[in-house]
């Protein structure tokens, strides 16, 4: 079901703004008015009148209910086992979409198009599965400094029965936009590990089609997935993976050892070229699993991340 959105406008430093959708928004009309409304935040810019804090607006999707069909298709793509249950990056696919439709508003601070996906964390409380129905709630927060730019936190959160099932924090960086108030002054960010490609454990070759098909499943058609132009329009020589699919993969990868609850991180280094080969490594440490991608021959890091089971 599509939402169309009566965007009313948050105040930071008040109470939040509670937004009740009538279904969970679609991604392909979310990206048109955020297109729509970074063209509009440019001008705001340039007359000094952009908005350079978050409103305290909170969406809430209510009823959310996942398809066989849809479950299993996603499962066929990223080599998830087929049951009732939802792995975590498809409640992400379920949920995600009404934090999206906060970055298409007008009153948020940073342009939609051309964010760049940093990182990733999702605790899982306890599984979804087919027969679940919940509610997703989402907003935006820890907009600061990045030393390239502006970094903004994404928060979804997936209900059941007014109980916390799922939790998901996406972390985006509006590269080279300082905000007003912004000195330039990055925020104290721990430097990222060198990286030495370790002993892989598999390979995968990603078809030139893949972000089309991640897209069917996922919804996100964002241009610079899917389309040659688009992506060169933002930089990129040719296509590039979806972060959340070769994140997604990596977790499939740990498969049902990750347990019924745990945490999953993810950073995102270099996108991965679409087609293309990633080396990886899934193997455990400590108590639960570490996971890389990288390029098989340059060696440089595509993704790096962790799967701990909890009690």
């Amino acid at each position: 079901m599509t939402a169309d959105l009566d965007l009313p406008v948050g105040t930071p430093g008040h109470a939040p703004v509670v937004v009740e959708l009538p279904g969970v928004p679609g991604l392909g009309g979310t990206y048109a008015r955020g297109l729509a409304t970074g063209g509009r935040l440019a001008v705001a810019r340039r007359t000094g009148s952009a908005p350079t804090a978050l409103a305290d607006v909170r969406y809430v999707a209510r009823g959310v209910r996942a398809d066989a069909d849809h479950l299993t298709a996603y499962q066929h793509l990223l080599g998830e086992s087929g049951s009732d249950a939802l792995p975590a990056g498809f409640v992400h696919v379920l949920a995600f979409p009404v934090a999206t439709a906060l970055m298409a508003r007008a009153d948020f601070p940073l342009p939609m198009l051309g964010l760049v996906h940093l990182a990733n964390r999702v605790e899982q409380h306890r599984p979804l599965g087919l027969d679940d129905t919940f509610d997703v709630h989402a907003h935006a927060e820890g907009l600061r400094p990045h030393r390239s730019g502006t970094q903004v936190d994404l928060v979804t959160e997936a209900h059941v029965d007014g109980t916390l099932a799922w939790r998901g924090v996406s972390t985006y960086l509006a590269k080279g936009l300082r905000l007003a108030e912004d000195d330039g002054a990055a925020a104290d960010e721990p430097p990222r590990a060198a990286f030495e490609p370790p002993v892989p454990t598999g390979q995968w070759r990603l078809d030139g089609d893949t972000g089309q098909r991640y897209a069917a499943v996922s919804g996100d058609v964002n241009p610079i997935h899917t389309s040659t132009l688009g992506a060169k329009a933002l930089g990129f020589p040719r296509r590039i993976a979806h972060g959340m699919y070769t994140a997604a993969r990596a977790l499939a990868d740990v498969g049902a050892a990750r347990g019924d609850a745990f945490a999953w991180t993810v950073t995102f280094d270099k996108p991965v070229l679409l087609p293309g080969a990633v080396a990886v490594r899934v193997a455990r440490e400590g108590d639960g699993f570490a996971y890389a991608g990288w390029h098989p021959r340059s060696g440089k890091p595509h993704l790096r991340g962790t799967v701990t089971p909890r009690p």
